[in-house]
């Protein structure tokens, strides 16, 4: 992994652990022991899913720029198919809150892309190379 992925990655995890926290807090308080459980196991997913797309996005982003969007877009369609999923096979389950749950995954979600923003927006990183400058006479611009 690049370091500034690294950065990137503890940038958005930090906010979303912190997040996270918070969720289970209001759980606890709004739905009890089963409020806290489902925040919990929100949080859990949050983080999960998007440290594996960065993981894979950064991996990828070794090999080409094109490997990088194909990246992006696969965890992508895998983070969705893997949702649809857990919602599928837990959708009876009474161990948790669904509701709690819910909620937290759309508030981590939003906590984490806010951070990813935030922290690409303070980075001071140059996107676009450009071709080193040969050294040559100096042009003579006077009238």
């Amino acid at each position: 992994m690049q370091p500034s992925d690294a950065r990137i990655l503890r940038g958005a995890a930090i906010p979303s652990a912190l997040a996270g926290a918070a969720a289970v807090l209001a759980g606890l308080l709004l739905g009890g022991a089963k409020g806290a459980l489902g925040a919990a196991i929100a949080t859990v997913v949050v983080i999960a899913f998007f440290s594996i797309s960065v993981v894979a996005v950064s991996y990828a982003s070794k090999i080409s720029a094109q490997m990088m969007f194909a990246a992006a877009v696969f965890s992508y369609i895998t983070k969705i198919f893997a949702m649809f999923a857990l919602v599928a096979v837990f959708s009876d389950v009474t161990a948790w809150n669904s509701q709690a749950f819910a909620w937290s995954v759309i508030a981590l979600t939003l906590v984490w892309i806010g951070a990813e923003i935030r922290h690409t927006l303070k980075t001071k990183m140059l996107y676009i190379d450009e071709p080193a400058q040969t050294p040559g006479p100096a042009a003579d611009r006077s009238p």
